[in-house]
Parts: structure tokens; sequence; C-alpha cells
């Protein structure tokens, strides 16, 4: 069988795909209820594969949001507070959500 030397086309897919498999063994989810969130987040996208992995994310996403009742709005708002801690965290430095300056002055 010919296998690709390198399965992902970037590090971030590899992310996904095995974050996937983590939150699965976890039971967070089964895998009929993975199959499914995939096949509905690739719906009609059957071009040569490129958006697979957005689908991916997507996916996950929303079976995350069902499974903890977390909404769009609020995993929004969180990327937000990673960027900005990202931003705020000196290099070489752990980034933490603790960082976010807007937590701090905030209390969140």
């Amino acid at each position: 069988m010919n296998r690709p030397e390198h399965p992902f086309a970037a590090p971030w897919q590899a992310q996904a795909f095995a974050m996937t498999f983590a939150l699965h063994e976890k039971g967070v989810f089964t895998w009929a209820e993975w199959t499914a969130a995939l096949s509905d987040a690739l719906g009609a996208d059957t071009r040569d594969g490129a958006m697979y992995y957005q689908c991916w994310v997507v996916a996950l996403e929303r079976l995350i949001d069902q499974k903890t009742g977390t909404t769009e709005a609020q995993r929004a708002d969180l990327a937000l507070a990673w960027r900005r801690a990202a931003q705020a965290t000196p290099h070489g430095h752990p980034i933490k959500l603790d960082n976010d300056p807007e937590a701090r002055v905030s209390g969140h």
C-alpha cells in the first residue's frame, strides 16, 4: 500500500486529529457521534479534500458544544482571551489564561 510520508499538510491538522482521539478515549463522545458530526460538517464539501480538516475542527467544536453546553459565542470569547494571554506572555514563558490582561481587570 502506498501511504503518504506526511499524512497532514500542517501541524494543526495532526493536533485536531489527536484531540479528537483523546476526547473519544476519555469518553466525551462515542465514535458514532463523532462520525455523524463529521459527516454533517463535511456536508456537500466533497471537492478535493482541501477543506477536510477545517470541517474536522468544525465537527469537533460542534460536538464539544453539544456535550458541554457551551455556545459558539462562549468559545469565541475564550479564543480571544487566549489570544490576549499569548500576546501578554513574555517570550519563553508558558501561556496561561491568567495572563489575559482583561481577565485580571474584569475578574473573569
